[in-house]
């Protein structure tokens, strides 16, 4: 018998990353020991309090039971707290803050909760595959509009925003963003936050890595504008600035209505988080400032040591010193060495798996704009991000010193 999946399942692309996955897995399986930098999955330690403090709460046999789909109070509050002490943002708790199972579940669902058949979302190209397909997989469509953070950029916003019928119901953003590195400030999200009153646009604003910040930058967040709560949410994750990304954990902050919508249908679907994770999340944004403060300056010091080590190799990254934010770096690729593997970033990321035992992420996975372009994670230690340039120099530019 042939089962017939969902059509929403027909609307998927081959999973580029799953890929790539799998063939790192086949090739550390027969020996080879490959350096994985495709995925941003720190290698870092949790803080050791942070440790502890899971430790003592599994032993208590009343967290083991169901927990609360939003996440219990004193989490929420938590997290209320902080977003005051770093962003100045009120929020309230009860109404205003809800915890997902990371960012990645909590942005699917609500894409689930405001979005349906005939809707459709604007999503920038390149961007991180779920920003996408979590739209597909709610039922609805999206339209790509060219990657910016300039008044050019939200001016193709608004053209599409005036000319399509119907017009779009949702504007899905990301800064730090996530593959290109690009960042924003709050004049910004201002202007955002004008457009969407203009046009009456929800806006939802992947915050995933907005502690994760270098040199003198600080990230703002999309709440930080006046009237930010009036049009859409954020999502922020204690993934990557407190190196717990296995333990699933993060949330979804602003408009109230949407909120309670997200929480409606978290409602039918999970009963929350495991307390125990909850508890020492508690503690994590309680006492982590200093750990959070600590991990970025070890990215910025991968990230100066990635970056020259590419710029050699004649491959190009923005800015200065490169990335003010996230923890990767988003390199355009030498033309010469593309050209060696039929000018894809997806033939060239399979193959220097093989020959020359490094991991990264094809550009083209996050839409046709990344073409030319990869994605470089900075989760290997300085000695391993070298010993990873100087096996890419062997196979793409002879040994060149990197």
């Amino acid at each position: 018998m042939k089962i017939q999946v969902a059509s929403r399942i027909d609307r998927l692309p081959p999973y580029v990353l799953g890929q790539l996955k799998h063939l790192i897995y086949e090739r550390r399986k027969a020996g080879y020991d490959v350096i994985d930098l495709n995925m941003g999955n720190p290698k870092d330690a949790a803080p050791d309090p942070v440790v502890d403090k899971i430790r003592e709460a599994v032993l208590d046999p009343r967290n083991g039971r169901y927990s609360a789909s939003a996440g219990i109070y004193n989490l929420r509050r938590d997290f209320a707290l902080k977003m005051k002490r770093k962003w100045d943002i009120d929020l309230d708790p009860d109404t205003e803050v809800i915890a997902t199972i990371g960012s990645k579940e909590g942005f699917s669902h609500m894409c689930l909760a405001l979005l349906g058949p005939g809707d459709t979302a604007i999503v920038a190209d390149p961007a991180f595959q779920i920003h996408t397909y979590a739209v597909i997989l709610a039922g609805a469509s999206t339209i790509s509009v060219p990657l910016g953070n300039d008044d050019a950029f939200l001016e193709r916003i608004e053209h599409v925003l005036t000319t399509m019928t119907p017009r779009p119901k949702v504007m899905i953003l990301n800064y730090p963003h996530n593959p290109t590195t690009m960042t924003v400030d709050l004049a910004f999200f201002d202007k955002v936050v004008a457009m969407a009153k203009k046009f009456e646009v929800i806006v939802l604003h992947d915050f995933a890595y907005g502690e994760t910040c270098f040199e003198d930058y600080k990230a703002p967040s999309f709440l930080q504008a006046d009237g930010a709560k009036d049009v859409g949410v954020e999502f922020s994750t204690l993934s990557k600035p407190y190196n717990m990304a296995g333990w699933r954990i993060g949330f979804c902050c602003g408009n109230a209505q949407m909120i309670k919508a997200l929480g409606t249908i978290k409602g039918y679907y999970d009963y929350g988080i495991f307390q125990a994770v909850q508890i020492a999340a508690i503690l994590a944004m309680r006492e982590g400032d200093k750990f959070v403060e600590a991990q970025a300056k070890i990215y910025q010091e991968r990230r100066d040591v990635m970056v020259r080590g590419l710029r050699r190799l004649g491959w190009e990254v923005e800015g200065d010193n490169g990335p003010l934010a996230t923890m990767f770096v988003w390199a355009k690729v030498n033309p010469e060495h593309l050209a060696r593997y039929e000018g894809s970033t997806n033939t060239m990321c399979m193959a220097l798996v093989e020959e020359a035992e490094v991991a990264m992420t094809p550009g083209a996975a996050f839409g046709p704009l990344g073409e030319g372009y990869v994605r470089m994670a900075l989760v290997e230690n300085e000695q391993r991000i070298r010993q990873a340039l100087r096996q890419m120099s062997r196979v793409l530019n002879n040994n060149v010193e990197v």
